[in-house]
């Protein structure tokens, strides 16, 4: 079973360069976020400096695309708020099950973004335009929603993995 194990951790360098790369993307959104933003309230109140129509409709879209991919991140720090009040009462075992049914839940749900997320980005956001940019399709307004679930998926199955290490390794070590 160790010999399982250690197959699955080579896989863990794609796992940390999506990571890099989600990150990344959200780095450069928030950059993107700041400018825009910071350009069209400048030019409300300085006349030389354009205050473009689209800003605000790109600064929302740009901010959904943040808002999902930051998440997903944070599945993979275990950084989301979670309960932990019980947990020092609760027997090792029975928080570890309850981690993986939590994760498993997750997972569902990353699936039900990847599915249903790409059907409304194809279905209803191709049909409409951006108000402020007739030329552009709102179905990168709903395409956050897919991608996010790819990266939650991904860090999932890493997640799940570990659990399924920790389990079966500390059996072996038995």
């Amino acid at each position: 079973m160790a010999r399982f194990f250690d197959t699955i951790n080579r896989v863990k360098p794609v796992y940390d360069i999506v990571y890099k790369i989600t990150l990344f993307i959200c780095k450069i959104l928030l950059i993107m976020d700041i400018l825009i933003t910071s350009m069209a309230v400048a030019g409300r109140f300085i006349s030389f400096i354009p205050d473009p129509a689209w800003s605000e409709e790109i600064v929302l879209t740009l901010m959904a695309y943040m808002a999902v991919l930051s998440a997903a991140l944070a599945i993979r720090r275990r950084a989301h708020i979670r309960m932990q009040a019980f947990d020092k009462y609760l027997p090792k075992k029975v928080i570890l099950f309850l981690d993986i049914i939590a994760d498993i839940a997750v997972f569902a749900l990353g699936i039900v973004m990847i599915v249903v997320g790409w059907k409304y980005a194809v279905l209803i956001g191709s049909k409409g335009k951006y108000v402020s940019m007739s030329n552009l399709s709102r179905f990168w307004m709903y395409f956050p929603i897919p991608l996010a679930g790819v990266a939650m998926v991904i860090f999932e199955i890493e997640i799940l993995f570990n659990h399924l290490e920790t389990i079966f390794l500390k059996e072996e070590s038995r």
